[in-house]
């Protein structure tokens, strides 16, 4: 009766552990984040974008080509799957010229470039009008 109570504990634990990780790695290799977790993104520059998760950890998205017109008002994405935004997998859309822009690959950003300046964004980047926000029914 022990045992069994003992492996209930620590299957609950590792569930519990599941759902607070806020990056998973796909069958692919590439890093998802999980939409609900962003806490706010920044836009370093044309082609860099930091997320900053509810955890305080922050990763880095360096696209794959520039994205003209990402510094003037921030991006907007169509996440699939619906609730994570996953790197060299999906792309996003500058708001101001609507240019749309392929996501790199997602790596844990130092704190050196954490603190560089640039346009930041509360929350996670907002779905294009025509899609329901993620976890909306």
């Amino acid at each position: 009766m022990r045992k069994i109570a003992i492996a209930a504990a620590l299957a609950g634990l590792a569930i519990a552990s599941a759902h607070a990780q806020t990056a998973t790695v796909s069958s692919s290799g590439n890093v998802c984040l999980k939409t609900i977790l962003i806490d706010r993104t920044k836009t370093l520059n044309e082609h860099t974008i930091l997320f900053y998760m509810k955890d305080h950890k922050v990763w880095r998205n360096t696209l794959t080509s520039d994205c003209p017109g990402l510094m003037i008002n921030g991006f907007i994405y169509m996440p699939t799957p619906p609730d994570q935004i996953c790197g060299n997998f999906q792309v996003i859309k500058a708001i101001e010229t609507k240019s749309v822009c392929a996501l790199g690959a997602f790596t844990p950003a130092d704190d050196a470039s954490t603190m560089s300046s640039g346009m930041e964004q509360k929350g996670p980047p907002p779905p294009p009008p025509d899609m329901p926000a993620p976890g909306a029914h």
